[in-house]
């Protein structure tokens, strides 16, 4: 590595100590929990529908939040402005990193496409976290590379001259990211988990926006789940495909206010030099992604530099999403524990006016998101309460509520997959998502994958709380039974 570039590089601290709580978050988080605690007590005084405030109230706020994607998204609708002859002879060169950890048996598959891009990338770097499986032999009689030392990069590949071998000790994702974007010499860099799969157009996506739009320094492609062929997996596959669905759609809602901050590791594009900026990848992040969109927002307000946040909808990819209740439950209480320390560390820049929209509407917004699980999950509990003691006079207007909520969320499921397959484009992988589907989805959604969604960020604040929180072993098989469907 290169001993200057490296010590400048740690030099930026990637989270400085956060400043004291500004009033405005503690009013914002504070009131938050004191809403739940009111609206729960009414519980245990109503007699009418006013025994459920707290489900009313996780409806009306979830209500608001679908109402502001559907305007947002309408765009969407419109024919796409062609780029300007300058924007688009420009190009910058673009790396990708896969970060792989123990990943043989999908990584061949992860690579395969990104060796089979219309667009091929200048550089691609497996940082191979400590790997113990058969990934370096898997590199060196598979794909011709020759193995590094610990901490080295080594020769170009004799079969792929754009591919190269990082290895590590094993230290974790950030740790290994950190460590290859080191070692990358391009404009843009690109991170694709080890169990991802790019279209074979993605590249050329990715390397477009960031060529035609200067300010760009972090980009999103747009995933679609796979989950394992087993009918465990089959119903996880159709419940997060939905709900990937909807998560993008909110994300280009977000972007239009510059207010994104989700962006997905498992397939996203940074600027090289930006990234470096700040301090690389935060290694005591759950959520290191996520966290480092915060950090990139609150740079460019210090250094007053127009830096943007954007999802690209013509760079697509498919990641192994889980497969059975285990798994889901451990990605969402990483996730979601993650989510809690961002919001923690960053909780000064709640409703700060100079951050624009983001401070004054999306951080808010997640303020709220933290104690969602605890209203929907309270908003159910209460409810199968009702149920049972027959409680006529509480059932009655929550079914008022209940269906009226139901109705609208198939009228927006019906309305995403629309937005969504003219987003993507009608053929390829958007044409697969039906509108059947789509409406079943939303029938059985709200008491079955919402209650296993709230359940898991509930066992997230357990991970915040007690810092207890890790990757976990992960098990791949969705790509790889997708590859050998599409091989077979």
């Amino acid at each position: 590595m290169n001993d200057p570039l490296q010590s400048a590089f740690v030099a930026a601290s990637p989270r400085l100590s956060p400043p004291a709580t500004p009033l405005r978050s503690w009013l914002i988080h504070g009131g938050v929990l004191v809403l739940w605690v009111l609206l729960f007590a009414m519980a245990f005084k109503a007699v009418d529908v006013g025994a459920w405030s707290v489900g009313v109230a996780y409806v009306l706020y979830d209500t608001v939040l679908l109402l502001f994607v559907a305007w947002m998204t309408l765009p969407i609708l419109r024919p796409r402005p062609a780029p300007s002859p300058a924007a688009a002879a420009r190009r910058d060169s673009l790396g990708v990193i896969v970060a792989s950890h123990n990943e043989a048996a999908v990584l061949p598959v992860t690579l395969a496409a990104l060796l089979a891009q219309t667009d091929l990338p200048d550089r691609i770097v497996i940082a191979d976290d400590g790997s113990s499986d058969g990934t370096a032999e898997l590199l060196t009689t598979r794909y011709g590379l020759v193995a590094p030392g610990l901490g080295e990069l080594s020769a170009p590949s004799s079969l792929h001259p754009s591919l190269r071998w990082l290895r590590l000790p094993h230290g974790g994702k950030a740790v290994a990211l950190n460590a290859a974007i080191l070692c990358i010499d391009t404009d843009i860099v690109l991170t694709v988990d080890g169990d991802t799969l790019l279209d074979s157009r993605a590249i050329g996506a990715v390397r477009r926006a960031f060529s035609q739009e200067p300010a760009l320094v972090a980009a999103t492609g747009v995933i679609t789940p796979v989950c394992s062929r087993t009918l465990a997996g089959r119903c996880f596959q159709w419940f997060q495909t939905y709900e990937y669905i909807r998560n993008f759609l909110s994300r280009y809602a977000w972007m239009r206010v510059n207010g994104l901050l989700l962006i997905s590791g498992a397939f996203a594009g940074f600027r090289t030099e930006a990234v470096r900026a700040v301090g690389g990848f935060d290694t005591d992040c759950l959520v290191e992604d996520y966290e480092l969109i915060h950090r990139l927002h609150r740079h460019a307000q210090a250094h007053g530099l127009p830096w943007t946040v954007r999802v690209l909808g013509d760079a697509q990819a498919h990641t192994d999403a889980p497969s059975s209740t285990g798994a889901f439950l451990r990605q969402r209480r990483r996730w979601f524990g993650g989510f809690l320390q961002t919001q923690f560390w960053y909780r000064a820049m709640v409703g700060d006016r100079r951050y624009g929209w983001l401070g004054i509407a999306m951080l808010p917004v997640k303020a709220v998101d933290t104690l969602q699980p605890l209203y929907g999950l309270a908003a159910f509990g209460l409810l199968l309460v009702y149920l049972v003691r027959g409680n006529l006079g509480v059932l009655a207007p929550v079914a008022g509520v209940i269906g009226a909520k139901i109705v609208l969320d198939l009228v927006f499921h019906l309305w995403s997959v629309h937005l969504y397959r003219r987003w993507l484009g009608a053929a390829g992988e958007a044409a697969k998502v039906g509108f059947a589907q789509a409406f079943a989805a939303a029938l059985v959604e709200p008491f079955t994958f919402q209650i296993l969604r709230h359940t898991g960020a509930a066992w997230g604040w357990w991970t915040f709380l007690t810092g207890r929180g890790t990757w976990g072993r992960q098990t791949r098989v969705g790509l790889v039974d997708a590859d050998g469907a599409r091989r077979g």
